[in-house]
């Protein structure tokens, strides 16, 4: 099945329009709709030409601990020569709407929706876009937390249509996750993946455990629980879940409900907030 994404494309809402939102901002989690994402809450970065982002998500005191999500907009003939200045970030790149091309360590590949890329910290990169529309993508970065005894992680450029969705156990396959990289792989401490519900599929118990979530909702709607709340969300949508909140959810229909999510994997649990970046 060809899958559609959301992107956000600005604007500015009307006076008129009721201040009433789903926006919510909690010690347990935060909602940030879609409604949201206007022209007035869009930042730039340096060394970025006709380009500018919504920012999802960042760390923070009381919200995002161990990562940063974008969703950037480079307009055409945009792009960066200098994309990444902190030389400890990684980061995924997945494109939702529009084309780019990404040189990576001098070999270029064309990008277009459903493309992901995987970027080890230190990885020289460049990206522009050669079309003639705007591309949207997510960006998601993450200080790599390096362990003694274990190489770096590799380059990775795929696209989710050439990628098959694992089904989760027992569901008939109307709960599946697209992987990208294998997740008995220990170089990694991120994953960035797809989760796909059909109709009426459902998370059937309240997940509580020690990953961090940022999830957008790419397609579709659901209801979605999170800590003692059961909150509406659509394609647009941008949800994060500190570590333990409880979760679950129920994809109503009509059609599927798909997000991108991130969480933090495959490390020890730092014993004082001064090493948290070590984990050796």
């Amino acid at each position: 099945m060809t899958s559609r994404y959301f992107a956000p494309t600005g604007g500015q809402p009307p006076q008129e329009q009721l201040l009433t939102d789903r926006a919510m901002f909690t010690e347990a989690y935060a909602v940030i709709p879609k409604g949201t994402m206007q022209d007035i809450v869009t930042s730039r970065l340096p060394f970025w030409t006709d380009t500018r982002l919504w920012v999802l998500s960042r760390p923070l005191s009381g919200f995002a601990e161990t990562f940063s999500q974008y969703i950037m907009e480079v307009a055409p003939g945009g792009g960066s020569e200098r994309p990444e200045t902190d030389s400890s970030a990684e980061g995924v790149i997945f494109v939702v709407e529009g084309t780019a091309r990404i040189a990576i360590e001098g070999t270029a590949h064309a990008l277009g929706p459903g493309s992901y890329v995987y970027l080890p910290p230190e990885t020289n990169w460049t990206l522009g876009n050669d079309g003639d529309t705007a591309c949207r993508f997510h960006w998601i970065r993450k200080a790599y937390q390096r362990v003694g005894g274990l190489p770096g992680p590799d380059i990775v450029v795929a696209n989710e249509q050439d990628v098959a969705p694992v089904p989760m156990p027992g569901t008939d396959g109307k709960w599946a996750t697209t992987r990208f990289v294998d997740p008995e792989d220990m170089r990694h401490d991120m994953h960035v993946n797809i989760v796909t519900f059909e109709p009426g599929a459902v998370i059937p118990f309240a997940e509580t455990h020690v990953m961090e979530h940022g999830l957008y909702v790419l397609e579709g709607k659901a209801v979605y629980r999170l800590n003692q709340d059961w909150v509406e969300v659509e394609a647009g949508d941008f949800m994060w879940l500190r570590a333990f909140c409880p979760q679950a959810c129920y994809a109503g229909g009509p059609g599927r409900f798909r997000y991108l999510l991130y969480k933090d994997v495959n490390r020890h649990m730092a014993l004082s907030p001064s090493i948290g970046a070590m984990a050796n």
